[in-house]
């Protein structure tokens, strides 16, 4: 939806469960945000800011997963005062790392870890905010890429999709004229099946990708897996090698 153009549009960014990473890289702008400053207004954004403006807001960047009845219940509130909703970084569009919480007992957890587990309110899952409201767009990564970030303000600001790719970190490989560390050298590597966003910044170190960035939007995840199989991996290492960064959406795809 267009911002009408008489007034300056409104940016709220909002955190639920995270690490705060996204925010960050959103802040590590610097030059960028300066040049954004004459044509938005951010009314809450409190890792910048204690002062906070009421919605309804017309961008809103939301940071985490739900993992309380609570986060439940301020998403909801958040989206009826947002007219446009983003999802940033893997906690928000897939859930994050804590949601390798959804393979085991919730309250075994509570129980070790917490001297009063009477006192620690949690759901039994880590969840994205697509699992509860309407999303109007996701931007992988953890964290996300500060180029696809502007990416999406200035899209939003013109009116227009954003121009962010759906192809895989392979892509980017060839792109930047890089030796496949599987073929060369035997390395596991995620890049095949994950979405494209960081540069391909661990092949280009000669480490195999991690999949920050989620599954891409076209995956073979069942050829994925006889490949890691071939190159050594054993079934506990390829489910592990999986259920990192993007726990819950590698998880929805097929397996063989």
């Amino acid at each position: 939806m267009p911002v009408p153009q008489e007034r300056t549009p409104t940016v709220a960014v909002f955190k639920l469960a995270s690490c705060d990473g996204c925010q960050l890289t959103l802040l590590d702008c610097e030059d960028e945000l300066l040049a954004l400053a004459g044509r938005v207004r951010f009314a809450h954004f409190l890792e910048a800011s204690s002062a906070v403006e009421p919605g309804p807001y017309d961008l809103t960047l939301v940071e985490g997963s739900v993992t309380t009845s609570a986060d439940a219940e301020r998403i909801r509130a958040i989206r009826q005062e947002s007219r446009f909703l983003v999802t940033i970084g893997a906690c928000a569009t897939a859930g994050g790392i804590q949601a390798l919480r959804n393979f085991g007992d919730v309250e075994e957890f509570r129980r070790t870890v917490y001297a009063r587990p009477d006192y620690i309110d949690t759901l039994a899952t880590s969840t994205p905010v697509s699992a509860h409201v309407d999303v109007d767009f996701e931007l992988r990564g953890c964290p996300i890429d500060r180029g696809q970030l502007l990416e999406v303000i200035t899209a939003h600001l013109a009116g227009r999709k954003p121009g962010i790719p759906s192809h895989s970190v392979c892509f980017e490989c060839k792109r930047r004229g890089m030796v496949c560390v599987t073929v060369a050298h035997g390395t596991p590597c995620l890049g095949p099946v994950t979405h494209a966003g960081c540069g391909a910044i661990c092949p280009a170190y000669g480490r195999g990708c991690y999949g920050c960035f989620g599954p891409s939007d076209s995956v073979n995840l069942p050829a994925q897996i006889r490949l890691l199989r071939h190159d050594g991996m054993d079934e506990r290492d390829v489910d592990r090698f999986l259920h990192t960064f993007n726990t819950a959406a590698f998880d929805e795809k097929p397996t063989p």
